[in-house]
């Protein structure tokens, strides 16, 4: 997530790709070639589903984003976390490191005890189909939230949030502008103490960046607070708010690398967070 790539986008919009070109991007990538594993685990798994948000068209083709929810062992109430990857469609990272991380909890479910994970690895199809950060419409779907976008992937995703009242959202991106990992915390007052140990395990695969401004904004330790306005998040009228994390890995990384990290940070996240929880109720 570059601010150079955002003020391009804001001021010229890449144009429409012409719908007689898009049928040889198609042969590109195939989100079902990424997603097959996981869809191969639903069909013997207790614990992991697949389901479908509503479809949309672009000219004579029929998409969806896909959602992959995974129950771990009950221990009280559930935490319900939202994981989504892909808003960018060219940043891979993201929506590799989704299958990865449930493929690991689909093996060792107990990881995510008290917890309901509801993922979405391929939040852009058409930007993932054709290898763009765009979506075929030419618009950064991850500037559209939450100001009455008439954009159909922002719409399926904005009734999603909605619905599901997430406890905490992370949405996993790539930056080309970046040699080291960082993140964004938005939303609960803690989500600085959330994000803080899942950085720092993550630094053992890429180091965090220290820089004091990251990507235009003010940064310490790799966290920044601020953010663009439109990124995917919770309804700015949800109270109270979830915690909400953007995890960046440098997208010029080797793309095992930049998986394993985001993996990592997310492993320790749902690790420690309900430690953190029941050590403030007891405060």
């Amino acid at each position: 997530m570059s601010r150079s790539r955002h003020a391009h986008a804001q001021s010229s919009p890449a144009p429409e790709i012409p719908q007689d070109l898009t049928r040889g991007l198609k042969s590109r990538r195939d989100a079902r070639e990424l997603l097959r594993p996981l869809l191969e685990l639903t069909e013997k798994s207790s614990r992991l589903f697949h389901s479908s948000l509503a479809t949309f068209e672009f000219g004579n083709d029929l998409y969806r984003i896909d959602k992959f929810s995974f129950i771990g062992p009950q221990r009280g109430d559930y935490i319900r976390l939202g994981l989504f990857g892909g808003i960018h469609g060219d940043e891979l990272a993201g929506s590799h490191a989704i299958v990865e991380f449930l493929r690991l909890l689909h093996q060792t479910p107990k990881l995510a005890t008290g917890w309901e994970i509801f993922s979405y690895p391929v939040c852009n199809p058409t930007g993932f189909e054709d290898n763009t950060r765009f979506s075929r419409k030419g618009l950064d779907l991850n500037r559209e939230f939450w100001h009455n976008s008439k954009e159909p992937e922002i719409q399926i995703l904005e009734t999603e949030i909605n619905q599901m009242n997430f406890n905490g959202i992370i949405s996993l991106h790539a930056d080309d502008t970046t040699d080291r990992m960082y993140g964004f915390a938005r939303g609960s007052q803690v989500t600085r103490h959330v994000l803080a140990p899942s950085l720092n395990a993550a630094a053992k695969i890429i180091p965090i960046n220290q820089d004091r401004c990251i990507d235009g904004f003010d940064a310490e330790d790799g966290i920044i607070s601020d953010c663009y306005e439109g990124v995917l998040g919770s309804n700015p009228a949800t109270h109270p708010k979830p915690f909400e994390i953007v995890l960046e890995t440098p997208q010029l990384l080797p793309l095992k690398q930049q998986i394993d990290a985001h993996v990592t940070a997310l492993l320790t996240l749902v690790a420690e967070y309900p430690k953190f929880i029941s050590y403030g109720q007891d405060l």
